[in-house]
């Protein structure tokens, strides 16, 4: 006989792990169910992880460019990457650790390790990691957190080399010589400026025109220059077309070389990575066993409220296509449990579908964005304000000596609502927060025009963009 529960949480992300905690507190017997490590992408092969790099390729950055501090350092400046990665999974551990302590010591909440599948609607199957006879479990609430993993572009000759993926790279232990990345968005600008400030030679293989397509262009430009005046090498409109194995030269069999489309010149790469998208994880849950349908890229449908189409199942996280990052995971939860636990007491229910997204990409300097870009505001034909200024009229930026990159921001003329914003410089994913609370508060503009920031701060600067707003032509 199955074993009965009140709930099943399926994954320990971002989203699961809170949601299997509060669910317990609220007096529902929970089952949570991990098949691999504890906390998810964030933890262990995403955020963690890679911005304890980035801290670490920062380090190596400002030690090689001191003098222009006034800071003198003899010597050749040198990265040790095995130390670097043991300080990274010191920090992984510590958090894998955590989550699943607090999973295992919460009120009402069992823990099982193994791969779950549905079995029915509201019934799970556990195939034990161990070994162990598959369990089954049965709920009136299940709710789906499993995440996604890296898309590996089908091409001739991948399955005769050894290729990276985000979760890969991580493990090496030796610099790569010439790291070679396919892909240009977010994960892998991450990667090839940390690997370049490691020491690594680094070419990017962009299939387009230009990086970063979701941004506005004078954004990708901008990040653009960045990263070649760091010695990163781009290869424009270039299309892999096959992969050929270069026997030992990489030293542990890794060395590739990368044919290219029409008459580029093939690439020979001591390590290849692969950034090139993720996928949810929703193809071997058994879905069809429970009639949940996913959209063509194996995302789950849901409503605002983030339930599925059968009843009393939700999907939360990155398998919704409602949001790819930690922070609309676990607004998520917020979202699933102010429904399930608050909305009788305060009359009030919630939704994602009213959500302003936000996100960062954690280069350096950072880029940050709220709402709508320039591209997109244009696009909609609404009649818009908008404003711009470089890092370099920042006085912080300039006592900080890092004036790269620029703000802008855009204003529906009419309501005088912020309608997004990008910031591309130092300290940005912090500024636009500013941004963004005045977004979700429903303030004009002029709210934040007209409040005294700190002095010398990013976000005191942001004011004095808004007092340069102009009609958008």
């Amino acid at each position: 006989m199955p074993q009965h529960f009140d709930a099943i949480v399926i994954g320990t992300g971002q989203g699961g792990s809170p949601l299997a905690v509060r669910l317990g507190e609220n007096g529902r017997k929970t089952a949570v169910i991990e098949r691999a490590t504890f906390g998810g992408t964030c933890v262990n092969v995403g955020c963690t992880p890679t911005k304890a790099y980035v801290a670490s390729a920062r380090a190596a950055h400002v030690a090689r460019h001191a003098a222009a501090w006034g800071v003198q350092i003899t010597g050749d400046i040198t990265v040790d990457l095995a130390r670097v990665k043991a300080r990274k999974d010191e920090i992984i551990g510590q958090s894998r650790r955590g989550v699943e302590k607090w999973l295992r010591g919460a009120t009402n909440v069992s823990v099982f390790n193994g791969h779950a599948r549905f079995a029915g609607a509201h019934s799970v199957r556990i195939e034990a990691r161990d070994g162990q006879p598959a369990q089954d479990l049965e709920a009136d609430e299940i709710f789906i957190n499993t995440g996604t993993r890296p898309v590996i572009p089908t091409l001739p000759g991948i399955e005769d080399i050894r290729y990276f993926t985000n979760s890969t790279l991580l493990d090496l232990t030796t610099l790569p010589e010439h790291l070679v990345v396919v892909g240009a968005s977010y994960i892998a600008l991450e990667f090839a400026q940390v690997f370049r400030r490691f020491g690594s030679r680094v070419t990017v293989i962009v299939r387009g025109e230009r990086v970063l397509t979701r941004e506005d262009a004078d954004f990708a430009k901008s990040l653009q220059d960045v990263f070649v005046r760091e010695g990163i090498e781009f290869r424009f409109g270039a299309n892999p077309t096959r992969l050929e194995a270069l026997g030992g030269r990489g030293g542990d069999g890794t060395a590739v070389r990368v044919h290219l489309a029409g008459d580029a010149p093939p690439l020979d790469a001591s390590h290849l990575l692969f950034a090139t998208g993720r996928r949810p994880n929703t193809d071997d849950l058994g879905l069809d066993a429970a009639g949940i349908e996913v959209d063509k890229h194996g995302l789950i449908p849901v409503d605002g409220e983030l339930r599925t189409k059968v009843p009393g199942v939700w999907a939360i996280g990155d398998v919704n296509g409602r949001g790819a990052f930690t922070h609309t995971s676990y607004d998520d939860f917020q979202v699933v449990a102010a429904n399930l636990f608050e909305a009788e007491r305060t009359g009030e229910r919630r939704s994602v579908d009213g959500r302003t997204m936000v996100y960062a990409v954690f280069v350096d300097p950072p880029l940050a964005r709220v709402g709508m870009s320039e591209t997109e505001v244009r696009q909609s034909g609404r009649k818009a304000l908008i404003a711009t200024m470089p890092m370099s009229r920042v006085g912080r930026a300039r006592e900080k000596g890092e004036t790269a990159g620029f703000m802008k921001t855009l204003v529906d003329a009419d309501t005088k609502q912020i309608l997004g914003a990008t910031i591309l410089g130092v300290d940005g994913d912090e500024a636009i927060h500013t941004i963004i609370d005045t977004i979700k508060a429903g303030a004009p503009y002029t709210t934040l025009m007209r409040a005294m920031h700190i002095h010398p701060t990013i976000s005191e600067l942001i004011p004095t963009l808004l007092e340069g707003l102009k009609p958008m032509v």
